[in-house]
């Protein structure tokens, strides 16, 4: 079946094409690149994966919590909406709260995919078109490894929000290359990989475990991608170009925090919308998570050298400016641990169904 046969609300289009003006850049110098990027370039060869095959497919969801998360991790629990509900109700929002969760990082890598091709066009050293080559087949493969867990295992999927759209739009139709850089590597991506941790730590479902797992192994490196890239160009602009670019960061962190409400489940599901909207701005839990989610954004903010009074200010306001110490080197390790884990358990379990296979043969 198609995507469009899966979409619990008809999108408005299938299709969404942007108008871009921007310079693309060639370069011919080819042997004068930064260390640290060529190193990444060369992780990012080895570090290449088939989703096809990493993932093992033939494992199932469960069909009242597909991935086995927290009663907790629904953002309208305890709510009087959800309070209400009967037993298969409940059932049925976890179910399409998940999915829709999984349509936007569905998207996302999309925008990401898009996005990292247009870096490898305008960013104008070679080690970073390099870099980005491998990266946008990472995107790719994730875009992949989303579709196919919604496609064959929820059989659902939302469109792509209006703040995410509208977050893409803004990275996408700016010509400077290090504001694509910026809205996707730095942000949306740093954002994106606190979601995925939050299931690949509390999900009890080995298969949704394990696709977020794989992904954040690659999602660390275009991470480090951005900062390295960011770190270096800086410190070159003058100080009202960093201004503009603190003032777009702040606004999209508070855009990703506000507004990813997920307002199209609750309305699906003929719930009310502004008491769930209500419920989840007010309730601590929620609050929490918010918060969490910016724990890799601040720090990389800080490292990259937009660290001015307007985005420390507004940090401070949001209760994230803890963050700004936050070992992100120390996590991008810990994801590649992690990755490790769940495929050496998987080895580990496909060789015992192949002894209990081969012992009743």
């Amino acid at each position: 079946m198609t995507t469009d046969q899966y979409y619990t609300i008809p999108p408005s289009e299938l299709e969404w094409n942007l108008h871009q003006d921007y310079t693309t850049s060639f370069q011919w110098e080819y042997q004068d690149g930064r260390e640290a990027l060529l190193n990444l370039y060369e992780k990012g060869k080895t570090k290449q994966w088939n989703a096809a095959e990493r993932i093992d497919w033939s494992q199932e969801l469960d069909p009242e919590n597909p991935e086995q998360m927290p009663d907790e991790s629904m953002p309208i629990f305890g709510s009087p909406a959800y309070n209400r509900m009967t037993e298969k109700e409940k059932v049925e929002a976890r179910t399409h709260f998940q999915a829709w969760q999984l349509s936007q990082f569905m998207h996302g890598e999309q925008g990401a995919l898009i996005c990292t091709a247009k870096i490898v066009q305008q960013v104008p050293s070679m080690d970073a078109k390099f870099y980005g080559a491998t990266q946008v087949v990472d995107e790719a493969r994730h875009v992949e490894a989303y579709s196919r867990l919604l496609h064959e295992k929820f059989q659902l999927a939302y469109p792509i929000t209006p703040t995410l759209k509208s977050l893409l739009e803004d990275v996408l139709n700016d010509s400077r290359w290090d504001m694509t850089y910026l809205g996707m590597q730095v942000l949306i991506e740093g954002l994106a990989l606190a979601a995925f941790a939050s299931i690949r730590d509390n999900a009890q479902n080995p298969l949704a475990a394990s696709v977020n797992a794989y992904v954040m192994q690659d999602e660390a490196r275009h991470v480090a991608f951005g900062r390295l890239s960011l770190r270096d160009y800086y410190p070159q602009l003058t100080q009202a170009e960093r201004d503009e670019r603190e003032e777009f960061a702040v606004e999209a962190c508070y855009a990703m925090r506000d507004r990813f409400q997920a307002e199209e489940v609750w309305e699906r599901l003929g719930l009310p919308v502004d008491e769930c909207a209500r419920y989840m701005s007010e309730s601590s839990f929620m609050r929490d998570y918010r918060t969490d989610l910016f724990t890799r954004i601040v720090p990389m903010m800080k490292d990259i050298g937009l660290w001015g009074p307007k985005i420390r200010k507004a940090y401070e306001q949001m209760g994230i400016i803890g963050y700004c110490d936050t070992n992100v080197e120390q996590l991008s390790a810990n994801d590649q641990q992690v990755a490790e884990r769940f495929e050496r358990e998987l080895r580990e379990r496909m060789q015992d169904i192949e002894s209990v296979a081969g012992a009743a043969g």
